[in-house]
């Protein structure tokens, strides 16, 4: 009879154990999961900013050579001269400015 008792108490622990165990690691399952997915998603959230990012920096390096470029032109009194005549409309002595029309382009 005690053997009986032992057996159902057994059982009847088993049964506790299932019944609260495996809704507990269905939760602990699905939030593993959910962090995975979470992570994985930063991580190719990250990827595409650094690919943006690039694209950037190779847009700003071309930028600041064609500016590096403009300021060793900027630094010879000859082109600064033809520049500011041609832009301005600025003449020296004994010069005449005849401004042609533009010619659309198509």
């Amino acid at each position: 009879m005690a053997k009986i008792k032992k057996k159902k108490k057994v059982l009847r622990l088993n049964r506790i154990r299932a019944t609260l165990g495996v809704p507990i690691c269905l939760v602990l399952i699905v939030l593993i999961i959910y962090g995975a997915v979470n992570y994985s998603m930063d991580i190719y959230g990250k990827y595409k900013e650094k690919e943006e990012l690039n694209n950037n920096l190779i847009k700003l390096k071309d930028k600041e050579q064609k500016l590096t470029v403009d300021v060793e032109k900027l630094q010879d009194p000859e082109y600064v001269g033809r520049y500011l005549r041609e832009k301005f409309l600025y003449s020296k002595k004994g010069e005449y400015i005849i401004k042609l029309p533009q010619e659309e382009k198509k």
